[in-house]
């Protein structure tokens, strides 16, 4: 391959071009970001940096020099418009043409928006940047969504002081995902702190003084944070050709076409560890799905088929909350170690006959490796869990 083009600037295309220059490659390399910014990390956005605790130049993920070494053609500050699979090229929104003999979609997502004006995101280094300005002591802020970065965001505003009320339409936040008894011990932690978080509720539109509920009711704010998900930027593909839905269709070797392969949050992939396709929006498995997209399309006659074991890891308050597995739906949870109560304990998920997951909340990585393992070997459920550990529940 004389030509290949890598489109998203963020952590998997940052892996993925990285790893074909140490794999040997030697051709263009073009790498296509819609951000003016060099390649830089996404999760301390609601953390670290909406804390202030970093300034935004720690947010980088290489050195000028590091990407300079690199002897990339690099596209920033311009978004690919579209894709020509018989041409092999992609159009940027400059109106010029990249054309590839080999391609990596790494375009990632953008977060789904309310009806409505004025509310703020947390995507983007300007977001977190936007609304940091504006998190000041006794500011009210409504953050609709008590997700994993509505949960951050609201964690950090309560401790620069503003007055927090989260809104999730879910009986019990992140049930879905970490099971129910496990979502009502992280809905706690921001009662505990006076973070006014009320669920089952509608929100169906921003408004100039707060939120309007599917009531009527409206929740008077002074910011508003939405973060009620994400969509995969997959809309510059459309009438390509290439597989789209909730994402780039995929195979187990994260190959979409011929030579045309796809990373990070915008992949669905075939995941032949657990048996099912899914989408991963975390840092690690975007770096991980890079390196892998870049080796297989390198080395078409020596490809791998990527399965790893997702792991993703949130701050909240004194928190540290660390999962490995494919914990969405799971049938069954038992705490192995530590009390729920306390806030300190090892919590596994069952599949089927199976270990998919485990999450720990305060404790020692070490803690939770030995689950990791169980679950990358396909452990059975009735010889990893004890009989007398009580479950609690999907």
């Amino acid at each position: 391959m004389r030509r290949i083009v890598v489109v998203g600037a963020s952590a998997a295309g940052l892996a993925a071009v990285e790893t074909l220059r140490r794999e040997g490659y030697e051709g263009t390399l073009t790498l296509v970001g819609d951000e003016p910014r060099a390649p830089y990390d996404r999760p301390p956005l609601s953390k670290q940096l909406l804390a202030s605790d970093w300034e935004p130049d720690r947010l980088a993920l290489r050195t000028p020099d590091d990407l300079a070494g690199l002897a990339l053609d690099l596209r920033l500050g311009v978004a690919a418009t579209g894709l020509e699979l018989a041409e092999r090229t992609v159009r940027l929104a400059d109106g010029s043409e990249v054309p590839y003999d080999g391609l990596i979609v790494a375009t990632g997502v953008r977060p789904r928006r309310l009806p409505g004006e004025g509310a703020h995101m947390l995507r983007t280094l300007d977001d977190a940047l936007t609304l940091r300005e504006r998190l000041t002591r006794g500011r009210r802020l409504v953050v609709v969504g008590a997700g994993f970065l509505g949960a951050e965001a609201a964690a950090v505003a309560w401790r620069l002081g503003a007055r927090v009320t989260l809104l999730e339409p879910a009986a019990v936040p992140l049930a879905h995902a970490v099971g129910t008894e496990v979502g009502q011990m992280l809905s706690r932690a921001h009662g505990d702190r006076g973070v006014d978080l009320r669920c089952g509720v509608t929100v169906t539109e921003v408004t100039e003084d707060g939120v309007r509920l599917a009531d009527g009711e409206v929740i008077d704010a002074d910011e508003v944070l939405v973060a009620v998900g994400s969509l995969p930027n997959t809309e510059w593909l459309d009438g390509s050709g290439l597989p789209v839905g909730d994402g780039v269709i995929c195979d187990e070797f994260c190959e979409a076409a011929p030579n045309v392969y796809a990373a990070g949050d915008v992949a669905r992939w075939y995941n032949p560890l657990f048996g099912t396709s899914m989408r991963i929006e975390h840092r690690t498995n975007a770096a991980e799905q890079g390196m892998a997209a870049a080796r297989n399309l390198l080395r078409p006659d020596a490809r791998k088929p990527f399965a790893p074991v997702p792991y993703f890891w949130s701050d909240q308050y004194d928190m540290k909350v660390q999962a490995y597995g494919f914990l969405r739906g799971h049938d069954e949870v038992a705490v192995v170690d530590g009390d729920l109560a306390e806030r300190r304990f090892v919590a596994v998920y069952r599949a089927g006959d199976r270990v998919s997951g485990a999450l720990a909340v305060g404790m020692p990585p070490r803690a939770i490796r030995v689950w990791r393992q169980a679950i990358a070997a396909g452990a059975a459920w009735s010889e990893a869990v004890r009989p007398e550990v009580p479950a609690t529940g999907a």
